[in-house]
């Protein structure tokens, strides 16, 4: 789980140095100022939708987590209630016997 939070770390600051990057570059570049804002809007756009698209994949995947783990709980719950169950059982065998 720290592998993944290390990379998701890496991939966030690699997004975010190339994000200010970009907007460096954008307002050294010879172009005038109404130029330089409508393509910085547009770009902080593009990137608020990247965004809420990743978040809706992860968030979605988080659930297929969740969900896995809610099965694999209740799996493990049933098995050992059958196991508890068949032990209940025996031991009534082996007490009926007595």
């Amino acid at each position: 789980m720290s592998e993944e939070s290390n990379s998701a770390e890496k991939i966030l600051f690699l997004m975010l140095g190339a994000v200010l990057g970009a907007a460096t570059a954008l307002l050294m570049a010879p172009r005038s100022g109404v130029e330089t804002r409508k393509l910085i809007a547009s770009k902080a756009r593009e990137s608020a939708e990247v965004v809420a698209t990743r978040t809706k994949t992860v968030a979605g995947r988080t659930s297929e987590y969740v969900d896995r783990g809610k099965d694999l709980l209740q799996q493990q719950r049933d098995s050992l209630s059958a196991a508890f169950e068949a032990g209940r059982q025996a031991y009534r065998e082996e007490k009926d016997k007595a």
